[in-house]
């Protein structure tokens, strides 16, 4: 959990069974939503939703005015956890494509192991 501190703070125990997540606003509240791919059987829930209030920052109205306008911006505890989650799913995705490749080289392998062994053996047929 070293590599996800904002995520820890948030209560996730299992970042490696997340699968997605979304964002959405509702009013002046961010909505981050994680759905995780639980083994069968499993008690724990398969998405779990985390609010996020906007934060209030003052702007500059205008150039002709000492007034400031409200400006809602989102919490950077969000950002901090959707770059937690983008760096997380892109390595799982990375680790899938490996293993993917891996599983590919080996079906080549024994392709031409099966096809070796099959001259071998119409060689020994021949003496």
């Amino acid at each position: 959990m070293k590599d996800y501190p904002t995520l820890s703070k948030m209560g996730v125990l299992h970042p490696k069974q997340i699968v997605s997540y979304s964002v959405n606003s509702i009013g002046y509240t961010d909505v981050l939503r994680i759905v995780y791919e639980r083994p069968k059987g499993s008690i724990l829930p398969q998405t779990r939703t985390y609010k996020f209030p906007r934060v209030q920052k003052g702007a500059p109205a205008d150039s002709g005015t000492n007034g400031a306008a409200a400006v809602m911006e989102s919490n950077p505890a969000l950002h901090a956890a959707i770059e937690e989650l983008k760096s997380l799913l892109e390595k799982k995705a990375k680790v899938q494509n490996i293993a993917h490749e891996i599983i590919e080289e080996l079906r080549l392998l024994e392709e031409d192991i099966a096809l070796r062994s099959e001259y071998i053996r119409a060689l020994v047929s021949k003496i």
